[in-house]
């Protein structure tokens, strides 16, 4: 079941903060790949958004946010 336009929540939800978070978001430009910015999320003991959501949660669209990352380090 999709939640506004993502595979779920989980993934909606991860997108949102990364989108909406001034300092995810930079954060994120600079990674330029979703794993990579999971994996240094962890490093800085960050593993869930402040909904809960896991940054690993295994729902997670991997593609999706692959693609999400890739365009704001295009911007």
């Amino acid at each position: 079941m999709e939640y506004n336009g993502w595979k779920n929540y989980e993934t909606w939800n991860v997108a949102l903060w990364i989108g909406n978070d001034e300092g995810l978001y930079n954060f994120a430009r600079e990674h330029g790949s979703y794993v990579a910015l999971r994996d240094d999320l962890r490093k800085l003991n960050i593993t869930e958004t402040p909904d809960g959501v896991a940054y690993n949660d295994s729902g997670l669209d991997l593609e999706a946010l692959e693609e999400c990352v890739e365009e704001l380090s295009d911007a």
